[in-house]
């Protein structure tokens, strides 16, 4: 079964920028949808972003014009570059696609001063 692996976490300042990358076991082509998602702390897991096959992209409302998905179906690789980043984007980072596979480790985010 397809394993996704995140990475690219880490402790940045209020207004800082991190790249997330999130890596595929196998050809992610034929993913339909793969989209991210945050959970904090206490909290559910929250839908973030998310592209489809032909690179359209969707946003949650609080990251729109700051976050930016992409996806290198060469490198089975997605991407989700955080810009502007406040302190409420902080939790664990997971990727996935549609229909859902297994969650990853995810990849810890914390922006704090």
């Amino acid at each position: 079964q397809v394993q996704l692996v995140e990475s690219g976490g880490g402790l940045v300042q209020p207004g800082g920028s991190l790249r997330l990358s999130c890596v595929a076991s196998e050809s992610i082509s034929s993913f339909g949808v793969v989209g991210w998602h945050r959970q904090s702390p206490g909290e559910r897991r929250t839908f973030v972003a998310a592209i489809t096959d032909t690179g359209r992209a969707s946003y949650a409302e609080s990251v729109k014009g700051r976050f930016t998905i992409s996806r290198d179906n060469a490198k089975n690789t997605v991407y989700l570059q955080m810009n502007s980043l406040k302190p409420e984007d902080s939790g664990i980072y997971y990727c996935n696609k549609l229909p859902t596979v297994p969650w990853g480790q995810g990849t810890q985010v914390t922006v704090s001063s």
